[in-house]
Formats: C-alpha cells, structure tokens, sequence
C-alpha cells in the first residue's frame, strides 16, 4: 500500500517539475486548485448517491489527488508535506476518539459528538494566536450555502440561541412564507427586498433539516435527483405521442408528471 502512495506522490512531483513537468499543473497554486477540490467532493457525493461503487472508486481516487496535489505545492513551499497530513490527521483521531484509543467512556453516537465537539473546542483554546471575535467565527465562507447555515446555527444553539424543536421552526418557516407573499404582492416588488425574504426563508428551513437530523444539501440533491427522474420520464412519454415539452401544454406535462409519480410509488410498493 505505501508503495502505491509513494508512486502517486511521485507522479505529482513529476507534474510539478519546471521545465519537465506539465505547463497547466505548473502554474497552478493553491487557490486555483481549491474549486476542483470542492468540486471532486461533490462528485464523490454523487457516486455515493447514485450507488455506484466503481464511480465512487474513481472519485475518491480524484479527491486523493487533490489532497496530493496541496500538499506538494506545500512542500514547494517549506511548509508541509504528505506524510505530515497523515501523522496530523492520525494523531487527530486518536487525540478525539479516547473512547477508542483511550480510556473516554462514551457509549452513543450523541456522546461521541458532544465529546469530539468538547476536544475540538480544547484543541482551539489551546492554539497560540488571539481570540476569536465572534462565537460565530471559523465557518467557511466556501461552504454551500445550506450547508453554512447549518453549521452557523450550531454554533449559536451552544449557547442556547435556537428553537426548542421542529414544531417551533415550523411557526417560523410559516412566518417567512408569508413574508416573502407580502413582498411579492408588493405592485412595486423590490428585487433586494425580495431576495432578502427568500434568504430568510432558505436559512430557517435549513434550521428545519437540522432539527430533523436531515442533512439538506443531501435532501436537496435528492430532491434535484426526483426532478429529474419524473422530467425525464415527462420527455420520454411526450416523445412516444410525437411530442415533446416544447409543443406540450402545461396541464398535459402536469399530468405525465402525475403520471411518473405514480409509477415511482408503485414501484416502491
């Protein structure tokens, strides 16, 4: 296996070569390379989504190149080098799972979290270097939107900033909505109020997910992927009755659409 490692950490270098190397990884920095790493994040989301275990074989290999590929423009630098992100997240590990590699009793999936959360935090306050401003600081502004809204409302709840449940969200989720039909029944609708009402309502429906334990990136893109599903069958039955979504009336779509919904219930029994 460590020779495996070595090889693709070798062809990285070669990459990485003045003169040898290729001209586009050569003039990439650490910058320019964070989208493709977002990027194969996702697309290893969506092979684990698709179930579709030799993509996912492929993706996460395109992940762990990126992990190679920081870590060498690191090692230009003096800074890091591969081996050392693995003894640090090795030593991270054992350090945030004392239950296992220690004598921590932590018994459930719960206490593991309020536990890892607790060292994390003592990892922090440990750290040389001012205090955070704001409980809030550390979210990353590169995050999906949702996905920050989450992790930003976590931080609050510690404190006891948040709704007790998901029946309180409701209440709220119900308040933005009628908002943003105040703002649009507006005859002279303000498209930055509007977008601000529809933000609202986007950030306390994530708060909803959260409080349902539901992930809403994840929810989402199985949302995007039923859309799909059923639009497709839409474009399929309109193509057997020499037709198609550009020809088609609202209310015939509306009902193919009725009609693939149907047969998904069906097929799920």
């Amino acid at each position: 296996m460590s020779e495996k490692i070595e090889r693709l950490i070798e062809i990285m270098a070669a990459l990485r070569t003045p003169g040898a190397g290729c001209p586009w990884d050569l003039e990439q920095d650490f910058r320019s390379i964070a989208p493709y790493t977002i990027e194969e994040a996702y697309e290893v989301a969506d092979a684990i989504e698709a179930g579709d275990l030799d993509a996912l074989k492929d993706e996460l290999g395109d992940l762990l190149l990126q992990v190679v590929f920081h870590a060498r423009m690191a090692q230009e630098q003096g800074a890091f080098a591969f081996p050392d992100v693995v003894v640090a997240i090795c030593d991270k590990l054992i350090r945030r799972h004392p239950h296992v590699f220690g004598d921590g009793d932590a018994k459930t999936p719960d206490g593991v979290t309020a536990q890892w959360n607790e060292i994390k935090a003592a990892e922090k306050a440990a750290k040389v270097g001012p205090a955070p401003a704001s409980l809030l600081d550390g979210v990353p502004l590169a995050l999906p939107a949702l996905t920050r809204a989450v992790k930003l409302q976590q931080k609050a709840s510690k404190v006891g900033f948040d709704w007790n449940d998901a029946v309180h969200v409701m209440g709220k989720i119900r308040e933005e909505t009628e908002e943003v039909a105040a703002e649009l029944a507006n005859p002279d609708v303000d498209a930055r109020a509007l977008e601000e009402e529809i933000g609202d309502l986007l950030f306390v429906v994530s708060n909803l997910a959260r409080h349902a334990r539901v992930d809403p990136e994840q929810a989402l893109r199985g949302a995007n992927a039923k859309f799909e599903r059923r639009f497709h069958h839409i474009e399929r039955r309109l193509e057997q009755m020499g037709s198609s979504p550009e020809a088609a009336s609202l209310d015939e779509m509306e009902a193919l659409w009725a009609e693939a919904k149907r047969l998904e219930k069906n097929e799920k029994g």
